[in-house]
Order: structure tokens, then C-alpha cells, then sequence
């Protein structure tokens, strides 16, 4: 994983992750095993599908649980084959509700 690291701090504090995710991610229902996962920590945002191969996650709650989300990105659970997984942290933004696949 490259990309800012998730700054110290409260785990229950309201985060954005946004997450570039490169390999053979696209077409194995990677989209849908991330909403899944999101879903099931209580998060909000979305998964979609760059014209370049990637799959772009935007999540979005408690700081603890969308760092538990990127882990799962890079895990051997999830479908395809994940080569490398490029994450970025924000302040949430309270525009965002459910999580869908675009």
C-alpha cells in the first residue's frame, strides 16, 4: 500500500478513505464484495470502475472501520488479485449516504 498512512487519532472519529485500487480487480465482483464489506462495518460511499483497470473506493464513517475496510482491500479474501492498493485520508463529508457500486 502507498499513499498517506491513516493519521493517529480517535477511532470513532468521522474519516473519508479514498482508495485506488490496481490488479485484476475488475469483471471477478470485486465492486460488489467491497459494498458487502462496507456495508456490513456501517459504512457509507462507493466502489467504481476506472477506465485504467482500477476499482476506486470512497468510504466514509469511524475512523477504526474504514481502516479495517482498506485491510480487507489488500487481504486474500477479496476476489481478483489486488497488486497494490493507493489510499488517501480526508476529513468526512456528511454528503454521503449508503454505499452503491458505480
Amino acid at each position: 500500500m502507498t499513499g498517506p498512512e491513516l493519521p493517529a487519532g480517535d477511532p470513532d472519529a468521522e474519516v473519508r478513505l479514498s482508495a485506488w485500487v490496481h490488479g485484476r480487480v475488475q469483471g471477478v465482483g470485486f465492486r460488489w464484495w467491497t459494498r458487502s464489506r462496507a456495508l456490513e462495518l456501517g459504512l457509507s460511499g462507493f466502489a467504481s470502475n476506472r477506465p485504467d483497470g482500477r476499482v476506486h473506493v470512497v468510504a466514509q464513517g469511524p475512523r477504526a472501520k474504514c481502516q479495517r475496510l482498506l485491510e480487507l482491500l489488500l487481504s486474500d479474501q477479496a476476489p481478483g488479485s489486488v497488486d497494490n492498493v493507493v489510499a488517501d485520508w480526508a476529513n468526512a463529508d456528511a454528503t454521503m449516504a449508503g454505499f452503491h457500486e458505480r
